[in-house]
């Protein structure tokens, strides 16, 4: 009876608006600034792992974006410091020490909606080239950032002959490396198709190292990597090129990722597993293989029905992989999952010279140490498809994507590709 008495009064006892909604497990605050106090730094405790009632993540589309951010979040006042932040940290330790004493975030340039992809740094010249991919159709100008000038400018160039839709890069053998995605017959400077290039920073000439596998067109070889050692060139070959007319010739080979050895001509597949392979890249031991699946984006193949553009389903997929590389970088095997996007898809893939890996994730660029952990987020108020390290001592991040480039300085150094 009396046990009976007590679990009344309990029941009839005042409860507070904040005992309703804060499950038992809620971190207070969720968010605080951190860091040097002059820099836009905030820290996400615990991440956020437990969010109190009620809280809403709207679904991202092809024409809006919602990110971390943009989460709704009831009866916490500290989750709105994320909006303003440049630097979202999830681990504070190993995140405050990557960024430095002295981290900054700065929107350089204002581009057109256009997606701008392949940076590649020419390190002897000081320069910075970017491709710029429709609208419109058929563009052939791309961009180049003279870092050699105080402050940065940025200029149209065109390699000879041009190179069409330049969407991924990486430099070799001293020379511009180019995946460039577009195929037509009635291109200014007559036909092209998908391709691996080389363009000189020096004399601006370009070349045809790859254009076909046994007389079939490559789909949209996307972004390619050099391996450190066998100097292979891997690359990816999803279908966007004729999603996004960028080719008057529908697919006509599966959705693949290949390795190319450029002294034999002979390319060879690699995976055939993944949806919408996209970003490519090496540790730099060249002992792991990262690839990203971005088939939350795609479209329909029906030459019929010609190119119809793409949609997004936030339940396709949208991670990084992972394989072992062996047999002298001629080798992977070992696939597992690495990483699920939390925003977009994982688009631009590159990884550091200490291993941590980025990828370019909707208005932001995802920092991941070697087990898939997010340590980072640098967030951008435009949709990100890729980035690239230049100077002296690589440790100047440049950022692209649709309307914006921007420049990160932080403690991150960047691979030297030689």
């Amino acid at each position: 009876m009396k046990a009976s008495l007590v679990f009344l009064t309990l029941l009839s006892a005042p409860v507070s608006l904040a005992q309703v909604v804060l499950p038992a497990g809620v971190t207070t605050p969720l968010v605080e600034t951190c860091g040097p106090s002059d820099s836009a730094i905030v820290c996400v405790n615990k991440y956020a792992a437990v969010l109190p009632y009620h809280f809403n993540r709207s679904i991202s589309t092809n024409k809006e974006s919602y990110d971390f951010r943009n989460t709704t979040v009831g009866n916490d006042t500290s989750f709105g410091l994320l909006s303003n932040a440049s630097f979202v940290v999830f681990d504070r330790e190993r995140g405050l020490q990557l960024l430095g004493e002295n981290p900054s975030y700065e929107f350089v340039f204002e581009v057109s909606e256009a997606v701008h992809e392949a940076p590649v740094y020419a390190p002897e010249q000081n320069l910075l080239f970017i491709s710029v991919l429709a609208p419109p159709i058929g563009h052939l100008p791309q961009l180049v950032v003279n870092l050699n000038d105080d402050p940065p400018t940025l200029s149209n160039y065109t390699p000879n002959p041009p190179v069409y839709a330049p969407n991924g890069g990486t430099f070799r053998d001293g020379l511009i490396l180019f995946a460039a995605s577009g195929g037509a017959d009635d291109l200014p400077g007559g036909e092209q198709r998908v391709s691996i290039r080389t363009v000189d920073p020096a004399t601006n000439e370009s070349v045809v190292l790859l254009n076909n596998y046994y007389g079939f067109y490559f789909n949209n070889i996307d972004d390619l990597a050099v391996h450190p050692q066998s100097r292979d060139i891997f690359f990816t070959d999803p279908a966007y090129s004729w999603f996004n007319a960028l080719t008057d010739t529908a697919p006509q080979l599966p959705i693949a990722s290949y390795r190319f050895n450029p002294d034999t001509g002979a390319v060879f597949l690699i995976d055939d597993s993944l949806e919408q392979p996209n970003g490519i890249a090496f540790t730099p031991d060249g002992k792991t293989l990262y690839i990203s699946d971005t088939g939350a984006v795609t479209g329909t193949i029906d030459p019929a029905l010609g190119s119809q553009g793409t949609t997004f389903n936030t339940t396709g997929k949208r991670a990084i992989y992972a394989w072992d590389v062996s047999n002298n970088g001629t080798r992977i095997s070992n696939k597992r999952a690495f990483y699920l996007a939390q925003d977009w898809v994982p688009d631009g893939l590159k990884v550091s010279q200490e291993g941590y890996v980025f990828t370019g994730s909707g208005q932001g660029v995802d920092i991941l140490d070697d087990v898939g952990q997010l340590l980072i987020r640098i967030q951008t108020n435009y949709t990100v498809q890729n980035f690239a390290w230049t100077g002296e001592d690589l440790n100047t991040l440049w950022i692209m994507g649709n309307y914006g480039i921007s420049k990160v300085e932080f403690n991150i150094t960047g691979q030297r590709l030689t």
